[in-house]
């Protein structure tokens, strides 16, 4: 399995697509530079961008993000290594317990859970962005949530990767999903059992095989899982505020079939319906092309950090 989709598959697993992962609220949570949070910032960390905030307050100047710099958590230790192994999969980054560890991940993979952007959101940046593979690990203090984990690798960017980035917003091509003529065919879930891998409650999982399925889980958390598959963002139109029960399965095309040779696991259904033709007929949704505005992750400058 290719490395892009090992990845797309990851992230639908691992519930980046979960209830409280609806593309506003990360954006929102991504600019709320001045927010508060409970792991303290490592004294070192803070040292280090205090005296780059003297620095610049002397000459005359401050840099636009320093001071919320300055206020983001960071991984109390943290080490990022070079994989040479060739390997043709990625790990992670995930969190485990206090500490979020990465095997053979690419900048981009980083980029992707750090800031919760989509690759078809992140503009410029070097070849090496996706062919160069990392071992990461990083300590935190205290017990942080999932989001305190993505501030921290954004800290993390900052600091090894020497990542400087700016957000801009571009009218693109994106699908909208509406209520399809006849109305919905799901219905309001209700989580039974211990949530995990198998019962995902409150998100989606699935795979580019030509899976999606969520339990107790909203239609905006769906259109996201529909955003990883189809590689274009889609703005959820259904107005629709419930939490429901979703199984959606679909041929994936032909450019995917040809990626999908595991000996261990099935193919998908050659004559299958295509993804559109699942979604209108299997949920009573449809979607419909159109243009919007999305924002974009500009990488201004990256660097390869030294191994240590």
């Amino acid at each position: 399995m290719r490395i892009k989709e090992a990845r797309t598959e990851e992230l639908l697993a691992l519930g980046v697509f979960g209830r409280r992962s609806r593309l506003r609220e990360r954006i929102e949570m991504v600019l709320e530079r001045g927010r508060e949070f409970s792991p303290r910032v490592s004294r070192a960390r803070l040292a280090v961008s205090t005296l780059g905030l003297l620095g610049c307050i002397i000459g005359g100047s401050v840099a636009p993000g320093l001071i919320a710099f300055a206020q983001q958590p960071a991984f109390e230790v943290a080490s990022v290594r070079p994989n040479k192994s060739g390997a043709g999969g990625a790990a992670g980054p995930y969190p485990v317990g206090n500490r979020v560890i990465g095997t053979n991940v690419s900048l981009e993979m980083l980029l992707e859970l750090a800031y919760r952007v989509f690759p078809f959101q992140i503009s410029g940046g070097p070849s090496w962005a996706n062919s160069d593979r990392f071992d990461i690990e990083g300590k935190a203090e205290g017990n942080p949530t999932r989001e305190q984990f993505m501030l921290m690798l954004q800290s993390l960017l900052a600091d090894r990767f020497k990542l400087a980035i700016h957000r801009e917003t571009k009218e693109m091509p994106v699908y909208e999903l509406t209520v399809a003529k006849g109305g919905v065919k799901f219905k309001e879930g209700k989580c039974v059992g211990e949530p995990g891998p198998s019962n995902p409650c409150g998100g989606v999982s699935g795979s580019r095989r030509g899976t999606l399925m969520g339990r107790v889980t909203s239609v905006s958390d769906v259109a996201e899982g529909l955003s990883a598959t189809l590689g274009r963002l889609v703005v959820d139109k259904t107005r629709l505020t419930g939490n429901y029960d979703f199984d959606l399965r679909w041929t994936p095309d032909e450019s995917v079939l040809r990626g999908l040779k595991d000996p261990d696991e099935p193919p998908p259904d050659p004559i299958g319906p295509s993804i559109f033709t699942a979604v209108q007929e299997q949920l009573g949704l449809e979607l419909k092309s159109a243009k919007g505005p999305m924002e974009i992750l500009v990488i201004d400058r990256v660097e390869k950090p030294d191994a240590n």
